[in-house]
């Protein structure tokens, strides 16, 4: 499932949190934010983990971040949070949230490309496991392709372009403080590797394309609605990951 939450405006508080204006400040001098710089910030987390559950904490006691969190934040519909705690015009961190289950999350089980580069890092449960793929003429599975961002009139809108044959390249995984970086050229899945409680940071940088292009297999739709977030979703779930966070700290 593709992001549709919007690429403007400004999460914070007029105070900018340690966390996030030391990161601002760790930007080349010509201010450039690409995946070398996205690596590093997601690296912060693991090297300042106090600055970091700082910040975490303070997102929630300002009902102003909250309230600014769940209006461009939803639930997957398979089941798992996309929040987006920061917003500027160069780059966004986003807290992506697997809740507890007795079963493993699908995750986002449609093999997509980012209109974005970004770097993830695992805060909480036993990791990710990913999956990556590449078109071929022969063999592979048959998927139907649809563009995302390709319609002026509905830029949200997944436009079917036919079908093709993809195949799994690797299967990484990133494991609780390791770090996963991924291009805009990268077609992958995501889904934990077990039912804990997982979540991942992401350091999310500005578009590079206007469009992204989704899988899906023939017969299953891609009619599939984001569902909203609520302020009291947002203080649940910032909170569970940061007792998470903090429990593994003091380990």
């Amino acid at each position: 499932m593709i992001d549709k939450s919007s690429s403007s405006g400004s999460s914070d508080s007029a105070e900018v949190h340690a966390f996030v204006q030391d990161i601002k400040d760790s930007r080349r001098g010509d201010g450039v934010v690409d995946l070398p710089w996205l690596d590093r910030a997601a690296r912060r987390v693991q090297d300042d983990p106090g600055t970091f559950l700082a910040w975490m904490r303070e997102i929630l006691r300002n009902e102003e971040t909250v309230r600014d969190t769940a209006k461009r934040s939803y639930w997957h519909p398979n089941g798992f949070a996309k929040m987006v705690l920061h917003s500027s015009a160069d780059f966004r961190i986003r807290l992506h949230v697997w809740p507890g289950s007795d079963e493993p999350s699908r995750g986002e089980s449609n093999p997509h490309s980012h209109r974005w580069e970004f770097a993830s890092t695992i805060i909480a449960g036993e990791g990710v496991h990913m999956a990556e793929y590449t078109e071929v003429v022969e063999g592979g599975v048959l998927h139907n392709r649809y563009w995302y961002g390709t319609d002026p009139a509905n830029p949200a809108a997944l436009r079917l372009d036919g079908q093709v044959r993809i195949r799994k390249l690797r299967a990484p995984h990133a494991r609780l403080g390791q770090i996963y970086t991924c291009d805009s050229e990268v077609v992958h899945t995501v889904r934990p590797i077990d039912g804990s409680l997982t979540a991942t940071l992401v350091f999310q940088g500005p578009h590079q394309s206007a469009k992204t292009v989704v899988y899906c297999i023939p017969g299953q739709t891609d009619d599939q609605p984001n569902g909203k977030m609520t302020e009291e979703d947002v203080r649940l779930l910032v909170k569970s990951v940061a007792a998470e966070f903090a429990k593994r700290q003091s380990t």
